[in-house]
């Protein structure tokens, strides 16, 4: 086992990680910015070293800094958490060269999967069921359109290297591509520098569902069942699920058994999920793997039992799985709420600033994972997230009971959050009947 590990992250996940290190008796390390001098990873970790100034790509996505520390330091290992380097394969690369291990799969895997071109055509020789679109990649207006004429409208144009809802544009018509390719195009070279897309058939009102898998180095892979994420503004999600309430057990049993196809089909390592979209006759679709730890992990535990970060670990550090697919019996169910610093009523505007006073709630069932405190001040710097709150009981009416009256116990004061935004669609009638869609939002906030 690792005795010192590096975490290449900031906020609740790398506070998260810390946590698990704590338990299995790990020394942390963190790395923080400039602005995050007084973030709480930087105060619970071992060790803490300042990498660079308040910008991203100086700091938390500077892959020399963080290596240098983690030299420095004589840590073993990187756990990345989610965002920043977690999926970037370069990253994973350059760990190996250094000879520190990265908490998550082989560079190969993550080239391999993040590609999103490339990851349907792996998915379609494993026989995993794909939305019918492009087979390969697309990089002008005119191929675009020829494929999008034979696919048929309407379609989804998408960055082969998206992610977060970047790069991703529905064309409804042949007159509206050409604006939308351009657009999805240009985001993409902003965001990930690469202008390679992909056209796919747009699925009308479907679910997202997806589901968690663990594989080990030594060929065991489980899958600890699926969440749905269908409550998303802009594909950011907001509301996420476990287990999804619109399924019927053969239904879940296909998708679990496709997930473990998919992940044995490119000998994965680690924590990773993959993605479906489920259409109105129960027929899904994969969309897409995270070879990461994602934001929506805690409900997962909650059901499952399975401490998905000390997994991650033990897998890293060349230890089998410590669960087999027999002992994976999911037990009631668990929902998770993303609060963020935004105001709803100007266009979810980030509101960065200095939290006055913080009331967390707790009791049997609840969890909130965050990494503010009363006097922590928000830089403008990074995602808009600052807390999750995540409730987990016997069944579902009985969740969302317990999430309304954990949310009315949050204070937050002195910022703007999306707290009551999320309280009301927890009123929703729609919500709690759990007629859920990914257009639930656009169907029923006029924002």
């Amino acid at each position: 086992m690792f005795q010192k590990i590096l975490i290449a992250n900031r906020g609740e996940i790398a506070v998260r990680i810390i946590r698990a290190c704590r338990e299995l008796g790990i020394r942390t390390v963190a790395v923080y910015s400039e602005a995050d001098k007084d973030a709480l990873h930087a105060q619970l970790a071992d060790e803490a070293v300042c990498i660079g100034p308040a910008s991203s790509k100086d700091s938390y996505l500077n892959m020399e800094r963080i290596l240098s520390a983690t030299i420095a330091t004589k840590a073993e290992a990187i756990h990345p958490g989610f965002g920043f380097l977690s999926e970037n394969s370069r990253f994973a690369q350059m760990c190996e060269k250094c000879h520190v291990a990265f908490i998550g799969p082989s560079p190969e895997i993550i080239q391999k999967m993040g590609n999103k071109s490339e990851a349907r055509k792996t998915m379609m020789q494993a026989g995993v069921p794909v939305i019918p679109g492009t087979k390969e990649a697309v990089y002008t207006v005119e191929e675009g359109l020829s494929e999008a004429e034979r696919i048929g409208f309407p379609v989804m144009i998408k960055a082969s290297s998206g992610g977060g809802g970047k790069g991703m544009r529905v064309s409804e018509k042949k007159e509206d591509f050409t604006e939308n390719f351009l657009m999805a195009q240009q985001e993409s070279k902003n965001s990930f520098g690469d202008d390679t897309m992909y056209i796919e058939r747009y699925v009308r009102n479907p679910r997202h569902i997806e589901v968690q898998i663990l594989g080990d180095k030594f060929g065991n892979v489980v899958q600890l069942g699926e969440r749905d994420c269908s409550i998303q503004r802009r594909h950011q999600k907001l509301i996420e699920e476990s287990p999804c309430c619109a399924i019927s057990e053969k239904i879940r049993e296909k998708l679990g058994e496709t997930a473990r196809k998919a992940a044995k089909a490119v000998g994965y390592e680690s924590a990773g999920t993959i993605e479906f979209l489920l259409d109105e006759s129960g027929e899904f679709f994969f969309m897409e793997m995270n070879t990461r730890i994602q934001v929506e992990h805690p409900v997962t535990e909650f059901v499952s039992g399975v401490d998905l970060i000390k997994e991650q670990i033990q897998i890293a550090a060349g230890l089998p799985l410590s669960v087999s697919q027999e002992d994976i019996s999911p037990n009631g169910h668990a929902i998770e709420c993303r609060i963020n610093a935004e105001n709803p009523r100007k266009n979810f505007m980030p509101c960065p600033g200095t939290i006055e006073h913080l009331h967390i709630p707790g009791g049997n069932g609840v969890r909130v994972d965050t990494a503010v405190y009363a006097g922590y001040q928000i830089p403008p710097n990074y995602d808009s997230m600052i807390m999750k709150v995540i409730v987990h009981d016997k069944d579902r009416a009985s969740a969302i009971a317990k999430l309304r009256s954990t949310l009315g116990e949050v204070i937050i004061e002195g910022i703007e959050t999306n707290l009551d935004f999320q309280y009301d669609i927890l009123q929703q009638k729609d919500f709690i009947e759990g007629k859920i869609t990914t257009d639930f939002i656009p169907k029923h906030y006029s924002i």
